[in-house]
Formats: C-alpha cells, sequence, structure tokens
C-alpha cells in the first residue's frame, strides 16, 4: 500500500475481502479500536464481483484513490471478465490494481490466481505458503512501481535471516517436480464431493453448505428457524474435535494429507452432521454446547 500511495501521490484505497491487521484495513472495519479514524476512513470497502458498485465508489472520489486491492477470489468464482474489469477500472481512475496472493498464491497454482485467471496485477501479496510454513512474505510487482522501495522505508529484525529462504526455494522446486498442485485439486475435490454428499444425507442442504476451490474449500453456515448458523458451525465443529479432526470451518489441504486423512474426516463428518440434525429437530443446539457459541469477529466478505 506504501508503494501505491507513493507512486500515486494518493491517499485513498478500495478493498475486497481481507487484508491483514495493518492499521490501514483493520481501521474500516468493526475492530478499529485505537486507530485514528482518519485512517479509518481512507479505506472503503467494495463488494465482490460487483464491477458496477467499484465503478460508483472509484467515481464518488475522483483523483484520489491510490490502489484498489482484492483477492482475486474466496468462496466465489470470478465472473468472467470480472478480474480484468476490476484492473481496467483501476487504471481509468488512475490507481494501481493489487492481488492479495496471501491464500490464492502457491495454493490454487504455482503462479497464483493471477496465472490461474490470467490477469496480471500491478503488485502482488504473497505468505508463507510459498515457504511452507515457514516465515516468509513477499510483495513483488512492476518495475516502475517496486522502485518506490529505494525511497520507502521498511526494516526487519530478520532482514539477514536466510531459512526460510531455503524452504521456499526447496518447497517451490517441489512443487516444479512432483503433481503437488494435481494431487491438491484430485484430493481437495474428493473432500467437497463427500462433504456435500454427508450434508444431503443428514437432510442439512438449508443449513450447511460448501464453497470455495478444491485446493482450499470452506463450510457455509446458515440461519434456521431453530438455530443460528453460528451455533450449528459451533456444534459441527466441536463434534469434529471430539473426533480428532481441528478445523476452523476450512479445508486447508496439504500435500501430505493421505487417503486415510480423507476417510478419517468423512466419519467425522457423518457422525457430527447425524447430531447437528438430531439437535435442530430437538431444538436444543445451544444445551449441546460444552461452551459458548462461536461469535463473528467482524465481516470480511
Amino acid at each position: 500500500m506504501r508503494i501505491a500511495r507513493a507512486h500515486t501521490g494518493r491517499d485513498r484505497v478500495a478493498v475486497c475481502g481481507y487484508h491483514g491487521w495493518q492499521d490501514w484495513y483493520i481501521g474500516a472495519t468493526t475492530r478499529n479500536k485505537g486507530i485514528p479514524r482518519a485512517v479509518g476512513e481512507l479505506t472503503h470497502k467494495f463488494p465482490y464481483n460487483d464491477l458496477d458498485a467499484l465503478h460508483q465508489l472509484l467515481s464518488a472520489h475522483p483523483g484520489e484513490f491510490a490502489a484498489v486491492m482484492m483477492e482475486a477470489m474466496n468462496v466465489e468464482e470470478p465472473k468472467p471478465g470480472y478480474l480484468e474489469g476490476v484492473r481496467e477500472l483501476a487504471h481509468k481512475h488512475g490507481a494501481l490494481f493489487i492481488l492479495d496472493e496471501i491464500i490464492t498464491g502457491f495454493r490454487f497454482h504455482l503462479g497464483g490466481a493471477q496465472t490461474l485467471f490470467g490477469v496480471t496485477p500491478d503488485l502482488a501479496a504473497f505468505g508463507k505458503s510459498m515457504g511452507n510454513g515457514f516465515p516468509i512474505a513477499a510483495v513483488v510487482g512492476k518495475a516502475e512501481y517496486m522502485h518506490q522501495m529505494e525511497e520507502i522505508f521498511f526494516s526487519s529484525t530478520f532482514g539477514g535471516e536466510a531459512v526460510s529462504l531455503a524452504a521456499s526455494r526447496a518447497t517451490i522446486h517441489k512443487m516444479q517436480r512432483e503433481p503437488v498442485h494435481a494431487t491438491l485439486d484430485r484430493l481437495g475435490q474428493q473432500i467437497m464431493d463427500a462433504t456435500r454428499a454427508n450434508i444431503a444425507r443428514a437432510s442439512l442442504t438449508d443449513a450447511v453448505g460448501i464453497a470455495g476451490k478444491p485446493s482450499w474449500s470452506l463450510m457455509q453456515f446458515h440461519d434456521t428457524p431453530r438455530a443460528t448458523a453460528w451455533e450449528i458451525k459451533s456444534l459441527y465443529l466441536q463434534e469434529l474435535l471430539a473426533r480428532g479432526i481441528l478445523s476452523a470451518g476450512s479445508h486447508n489441504l496439504c500435500y501430505a494429507h493421505t487417503a486415510a486423512d480423507l476417510a478419517q474426516l468423512d466419519a467425522a463428518q457423518r457422525d457430527a452432521f447425524g447430531l447437528v440434525r438430531e439437535a435442530l429437530d430437538r431444538g436444543d443446539i445451544a444445551q449441546r454446547l460444552s461452551g459458548p457459541a462461536i461469535q463473528p469477529i467482524f465481516k470480511v466478505r
């Protein structure tokens, strides 16, 4: 974001998705305690897959936006031409187009979502997936914009640390040598298919769903007349945990997962969904929880 602001000389930014806990982003959420109001007022959210909404936002503050930053995809696929349309609108209004690839980079494709969907941003951010969990991140982009780093101040206690660089190099080379992404897609699709079957078996299609890419799919929970989405999610996760599956509601698949792991998840889901169905029928989900139901931190997408 500093690169975009330095290059354009502007302050406002448009965002879509989750972009970390820095003041410029969190200041525009409901968890903005301790952040100057003036900082939060410079960040504007726009809805996904809605070019008209972004056009209206940028047009409301002509010549003031430094960047349009977004996740290329989360639970929903981009509509045909959507990402290209966002880039075109950003450039039309003199702003940089930035992709947050912390999740999609090295998971959806070795070249990130930008390669998968065929749209090149001006700048992009990648995270620890490039180092297989080792602490590393990268900001990349076109030379004309990255040149600003010669003047922007940044510092790091671990700037000379090389272990994570070695881990990243080894990870990328393994992804190039072996069928990592094909395996993630195959196993992930099995998870999505089995999950949908388990949801249908328990007659929970009105309360639970699954979306996203096979390599990173997310459970979706909905309010029902007898329980809130958060109560349903809490009971589901509680029962998965009781059966040896730790989950936050997403399937963070990795190359090390085996058919036995998927079978354990499948069995745990069948039991958990069965208990959710029973609890909904009896109207006693809250009583079955071992603690308070999960509460949302803030709405992201």
